[in-house]
């Protein structure tokens, strides 16, 4: 039986199997783009290799950590328990199911690429719904319902996108213009739904990690509607083929990001706390890295003949800013998670591990130097067409990703 639980708390298990899967697929994901260097280097990235671990990385690492920090957040946030605990363990393993499947069918059975995809469709539905309930019994809406709203919209656009590119790949007809798709797709998948739910929980986490208080939000009102207006001008972009529109669309989401940026600047200068965790500092550095990307996406659209060079920035702010950003909140989350399940009822009855005993904050000095080091050698592999160097970088990131997917399971052991 699945054990209920009282008030706001979410049942423990329920998170932490997302993120159990998220840990597995995104050691998966890097073992596989190991493998895959020469494709890479030379700047071929529509491959079933690396499709396969981009979307393991995206939805079996990425997606699946979001799903399972917002089962945790979500009450904590908005202050009411998730609407059916029981519809979201179901929704796990359809979930856990399709993305494998998809991640199998993109690799070796393209045919079967629907079922894969209609299954992870399904999953993602669920946890729309579920979200949905939940957050409808809301008392009172703040700015950030309208930061999840949005990245959850995101998130049903990019499984419609999604959907109808693997009917264009099962069946060999378009029904609309396959490349507008992908790119939509991409945009409103990585830049929509990721960025604004990291957005979302920031103005929720950074205060919380920093001891941040009497810091103005009304930034963050202009950050989202800037940000939404530069998604929907640059989707326009694919579908009317206006590069000036293009280029409208990446500088508002630059200016978004920019002013997302500065917001957060102001919230860590109104701080208590005078020395930041280490794991919350990274996720910091990572915003500044999406700001960078975001500005140098905005100048490359100038240039039609290095379009090519997207490529490597999409991977660049899937990884220095969406998983930098995640690897840095998880290695807080899961040991504040874990200790307030296991120890939090003992306080003060027998003797108990701090917090700060949970998760070695100097460890993960050379763990994120390590995921650092290894995308920037990846960046410079790619620009002087370096496989050795490409394989080196790529054996740090791997290596540093198995480590810390081991540390963080580590933890469930204390």
């Amino acid at each position: 039986m699945i054990p209920k639980q009282s008030g706001n708390e979410t049942n423990i298990k329920l998170p932490l199997s997302f993120i159990i899967f998220s840990l597995l697929a995104f050691i998966i994901s890097q073992v596989i783009i190991l493998t895959s260097g020469v494709t890479i280097i030379n700047g071929v990235f529509r491959t079933p290799s690396i499709w396969a671990a981009a979307h393991l990385l995206i939805l079996g690492w990425a997606l699946m950590v979001a799903m399972g920090a917002m089962y945790q957040l979500v009450p904590v946030a908005f202050l009411t328990a998730i609407w059916n605990e029981r519809f979201g363990f179901f929704q796990f393993g359809i979930s856990a199911l399709g993305i494998t499947s998809l991640s199998i069918s993109l690799f070796y059975f393209p045919d079967l690429l629907l079922y894969g995809g209609t299954l992870t469709v399904i999953g993602i539905l669920m946890f729309l719904y579920q979200m949905f309930m939940t957050i409808k019994k809301q008392t009172n809406k703040n700015v950030l319902t309208l930061y999840i709203g949005s990245a959850l919209l995101c998130l049903l656009l990019t499984i419609l996108l999604g959907l109808l590119l693997a009917l264009n790949l099962s069946t060999g007809q378009e029904i609309m213009e396959h490349l507008t798709i992908l790119k939509s797709h991409i945009l409103v998948g990585v830049a929509g739904w990721f960025t604004l739910l990291i957005f979302g929980f920031s103005y929720k986490m950074v205060p919380m990690f920093s001891l941040a208080h009497g810091f103005s939000m009304k930034l963050s009102h202009w950050v989202v509607s800037i940000y939404l207006i530069g998604l929907v001008t640059t989707v326009g972009s694919f579908i009317l083929q206006r590069n000036y529109l293009f280029q409208l669309g990446l500088l508002f989401l630059a200016i978004a990001f920019g002013l997302f940026a500065y917001h957060i600047s102001l919230i860590i200068k109104a701080r208590l706390k005078k020395k930041l965790d280490k794991p919350f500092v990274f996720s910091l550095m990572a915003i500044g890295f999406g700001f960078i990307i975001h500005s140098s996406a905005f100048l490359l659209s100038f240039f039609p003949s290095y379009y090519s060079f997207f490529g490597i920035l999409i991977y660049l702010y899937i990884f220095n800013w969406i998983v930098f950003s995640i690897i840095g909140y998880l290695y807080k989350i899961v040991p504040f998670l874990w200790w307030t399940h296991r120890y939090s009822k003992l306080i003060g009855k027998e003797n108990v591990p701090t917090l700060k005993e949970m998760m070695n904050d100097n460890a993960s000095i050379p763990i994120f130097s390590g995921f650092l080091i290894g995308s920037i050698g990846i960046l410079f592999a790619y620009l002087f067409n370096s496989h050795i160097l490409f394989l080196i970088s790529q054996g740090i990131v791997t290596s540093i990703t198995i480590t810390y997917c081991l540390m963080i399971i580590n933890v469930l052991r204390k």
